[in-house]
């Protein structure tokens, strides 16, 4: 193909409306280019800052050590409790907020502050969980999981109710017109052909629920402790970076670094898996 018969194969914009639309096409790629850009810089950021420390203190010792020190004379830096409160504190939110997001509506959580949730947290629940188990103090993993579960709930119903209500009505009125009950045609219908848009809810959900840092630092007790009961006080990993970036230094501001590194990795990989179960389930249907 000759450079004539390429222009001439080239529509170009002719009338107000055509220069508009082009224009605005212009400005969404400029915008999509830009947010991958992001992605990338983030991601070469967040490389260049984590891995020196992960080969200084070795990849094992730093994934599976129990215990953290950062500020002993022999410092000491295994992050496995962290990783294993942020995923059973993560999934017990899930386990709690995925069901009452499905049978309820509660939009209005989203306008609220994470900091309000955590200062409620710690001054209703925290003494509510020491007085109902007979602990000496309530700030644990399980006070981290019932604020966490309360703070995905918008997350998961926003997206959730816009799913549900996407559903041909057809669907539902052919399942009632067969004898259905509503209840059947909600679990059997309508909420598996609004799938797709409840898993997105709820990886948005899991998502809030491991990132976040100020309402969990503010109940969690933010020990370094292994999370192997749900009183204990545990540190997540975002709180231990929030509660020591503001005076870490050498070694320990790379470790912390290195922390948010494996974070960055915990959320890529749930983006992942979310597209693949969802690309799956479309070549189902």
């Amino acid at each position: 193909m000759n450079k004539k018969s390429y222009l001439a194969g080239v529509r170009l914009p002719r009338t107000p409306a055509d220069w508009l639309e082009a224009m605005m096409n212009f400005i969404f790629f400029l915008c999509g280019m830009l947010a991958v850009g992001c992605v990338v810089l983030i991601t070469v950021y967040m490389v260049l800052s984590g891995v020196p420390a992960i080969h200084k203190i070795g990849l094992f010792r730093f994934l599976l050590g129990t215990e953290w020190a950062s500020t002993a004379a022999d410092p000491k830096f295994g992050i496995l409790p962290f990783i294993l409160s942020s995923v059973y504190g993560t999934l017990g939110a899930t386990l709690i907020g995925v069901p009452i997001g499905l049978l309820t509506a509660i939009e209005l959580l989203s306008g609220i502050p994470s900091v309000v949730f955590g200062l409620l947290g710690m001054q209703v629940l925290v003494p509510a969980v020491a007085k109902t188990f007979g602990k000496a103090s309530g700030a644990c993993l399980l006070s981290a999981i019932v604020v966490l579960s309360i703070m995905i709930l918008p997350s998961i119903v926003s997206v959730s109710v816009t799913a549900l209500n996407a559903v041909p009505p057809e669907y539902e009125q052919g399942s009632l017109a067969l004898g259905a009950t509503d209840t059947e045609t909600w679990f059997k219908i309508s909420v598996p052909a609004a799938k797709s848009g409840i898993a997105a809810g709820i990886v948005l959900g899991i998502g809030r629920a491991i990132g976040e840092a100020m309402a969990v630092m503010m109940v969690a007790g933010n020990s370094p402790n292994m999370p192997d009961s749900v009183f204990r006080s545990v540190t997540f990993l975002t709180t231990a970076i929030a509660k020591e970036m503001s005076y870490a230094g050498g070694l320990q501001r790379q470790a912390l670094f290195s922390i948010a590194l494996v974070l960055f990795g915990f959320i890529m990989i749930i983006n992942v898996v979310l597209n693949v179960v969802l690309k799956g389930g479309d070549r189902d249907a």
